[in-house]
This record gives structure tokens, sequence and C-alpha cells, in this order.
């Protein structure tokens, strides 16, 4: 069993489905009336009257389903079955109207009340949904007429059209909602990281400089404690200065998740605003980054470290350099021959899992510097 939490979430496409609503009523209004006129032209005029009762009753029935706001209560068996109710009411016509009202082209005893379902259908399926509507009811006209004509073809074009219509706008106003609703979320959490920021300044990170620099003073163990400290305070700041690294639902920022890595020796450097790629991209080039500085860690014990991230728009780069020993010549030849390519294997499979290059600038006593370049339209 599933629980649900907090309020029903609205459809953002309501506004599409109350203007279905309404134009079936006044379709039904305007069937009645032609009801009304021809009742007397009627090869049966009870079948006439029992459909027209039927389609009203249909109307009332699905007018207070489709009034509520959340999505999940118009349900799609019921839209499915509007589409071939309102069908199947099309074709009693043949059993309703005269050999003469058929010769005429008279209307059908649904007339425009048919056009409803198809938009219905694109409200509540989009696109695909809206046109495979309307593609059932103007078959279903076309074989209640019993003939194909140019009023039938012309029926059929303005019944597709309009759920394929009504579809994507449909489709479109969700989107644009769950953007904005992203968006609202994004900034709101981006008030409190500043809020808390503000509340953490004047109190954690003033102690953990204070610390830091006595420490540093001191000398001996306490320098220990003053990296140490050192460390903490910049890794709080990136806690609170970046944007929130948790995914949405399929992007994410490479410059937050860099942002985490910086440390007392590593220094972390890229644009003022977020770099969102797809969130396993981030995640891959991310690990790549965080090899590399291990890498730094484990064989120029000390070096201080730069990450540098470029957005250039169709692509980003991303540095990794050093101030360590660098790699003698000759080193990384002889790894390959041995089948030991350790960290720069993993690094370089990461990378080229994702489409993109990387390169390596190493020179004894000149440090080492990997340089990743990924397109932003990466899948991996």
């Amino acid at each position: 069993m599933t629980a649900r939490f907090g309020p029903t979430p609205r459809d953002l496409a309501s506004p599409l489905w109350w203007g279905a609503i309404g134009l079936r009523v006044l379709t039904w209004l305007f069937a009645a009336g032609i009801g009304v006129v021809h009742q007397d032209e009627y090869r049966r005029a009870w079948l006439a009257w029992l459909v027209l009762g039927v389609m009203a009753a249909w109307t009332v029935l699905t007018s207070l389903v489709y009034a509520r706001e959340a999505l999940r209560w118009r349900w799609r068996w019921l839209v499915v079955a509007d589409v071939g109710f309102t069908a199947f009411l099309v074709l009693t016509s043949p059993w309703i109207l005269s050999d003469a009202q058929a010769a005429a082209a008279a209307p059908l005893i649904t007339t425009v009340w048919a056009a409803v379902p198809p938009l219905v259908a694109g409200a509540r399926f989009g696109a695909v949904g809206g046109l495979a509507g309307g593609l059932v009811i103007a078959l279903c006209t076309g074989l209640a007429r019993g003939e194909f004509t140019v009023d039938v073809a012309r029926d059929g074009v303005l019944l597709v059209a309009s759920g394929l219509l009504i579809g994507m706008t449909a489709s479109t106003a969700r989107r644009s909602g769950s953007a904005l609703a992203q968006a609202l979320r994004t900034e709101a959490a981006t008030a409190e990281r500043e809020r808390l920021a503000r509340s953490i300044h004047d109190s954690v990170l003033q102690v953990l400089a204070r610390v830091r620099k006595r420490g540093a003073e001191l000398g001996g163990e306490a320098a220990e404690l003053a990296e140490l400290a050192g460390e903490q305070e910049i890794a709080l700041r990136a806690l609170v200065t970046t944007e929130p690294t948790r995914p949405t639902d399929e992007t994410a920022d490479l410059r937050a998740a860099l942002q985490l890595l910086g440390t007392s020796t590593v220094h972390i450097s890229g644009p003022a605003g977020p770099v969102s790629l797809p969130a396993h991209v981030t995640t891959e080039l991310a690990d790549a980054v965080r090899e590399a500085l291990a890498n730094v860690a484990k064989h120029a014990e000390g070096a201080q470290a730069w990450v540098l991230l470029e957005d250039l728009g169709d692509e980003v780069i991303v540095s990794v350099r050093d101030d360590g020993p660098g790699i003698p010549d000759g080193r990384l030849d002889r790894a390959r021959a041995e089948g030991r390519l350790g960290v720069a294997k993993s690094i370089q499979d990461r990378v080229t899992g994702l489409g993109g290059t990387i390169s390596l600038d190493t020179a004894p006593g000149a440090g080492t510097e990997w340089e990743i370049r990924v397109p932003k339209g990466a899948s991996g």
C-alpha cells in the first residue's frame, strides 16, 4: 500500500480541461437543438432522443470527473472510454437518420458534440493521444456517412488537427510548469544556503580561521591542527557558497561538484554561474578529477594543485595542474609496456567513455597538467 502525503499536485493543463467541459455542454445544447428541428424527419425519433439523453448523462459524468484539478483523478481509462463511447454513439446515426437525411448529408445525431473527446485525449495523453482520438472519431464519422466525401475529409482533418494542437499545448504547459517549479525550488534552496552561509560565516568559519592562523604561528603539532582546520574551513566554505549538487531530474552542476573537492592544497576555479551537464556526465567528470587529485597526493606529497573549469558553450574543459616534481621521461612508456597504467588509464577510460579527449603535459621538475575536454552534448 502506498501512502500519499501533502497536497495533490495540480494539473498545469487544467484550463484546457475546463475549456473541453464548457465546449461539451455547448455542443450538447446544439445537438439537442438539431434534434428538436429534425425530430419529425428521423427514421426512429425515439432512438434519437435516447441517444441525446445518453449524451446528456455522459456529459454530466465526464464533466464531474474532468473538473478535478489533479491529473491523476482524470483517469486514463475514462478518457479512452470517452473516445470509444462517443465513436459508438456516432455509429448509431445510420439507424436514426432517414434515407432523405442521409442523402442530403444532414447532421449526424452527435453533430459537433463528437469533436470533444479528441481534445480531452490530447489534454490527457499529449499530441499522440489527441491525434489518435481525432483519427478514431474521424473514421467513425466516415463509416456513419457511408461514403468518403469532401465534407467527411474536412471534418476528419479538423478533428485530427484539433486533438493534435491541444495535445501539444498540454505537453508544453506541463513541461513549462515543471521547469518553473524546479527554478523556484532552486531559488529557495539558494536563498536558504545564503542565509546559512551568513550565519556560519559569523561563527564557525571565523573560529576555524583563527585556529588555522594561530596554529600556523605556533608551529609543531599546532601547525598540523591548523592545517586540518584550514581544510575544514575550505570544505565548509565550498559547501555553503555553491549550488546544491544533488542532480535534478536530468542534469547536475559540474561547477558545484568540483567545488567540493577543494582543500588547503587543492584550489578550484570556474565560471560564476552553474555548468549544467547530464547528471551521469557530471558524476564521471568529478570522479576523473578526484582520481587525478588522488594521484597528486600519492606521487607529489605536499604539492599544490589547481583545478580550472571552463565552459565554452559547446564543450567544457577541466584542467588539473600541480607543482609537483612531474613525471620522469619514459616512465609512462615503461608502465604501458609493463601493463601498468593505473590512474592514468582509469581517467582516460572515463573521459573517452563520454566522447571526450584527454591530454597530459608533464616534465621532470615542471609539474603535471591534465586537460580534459568533453562536448556539452555528451551522453556517455
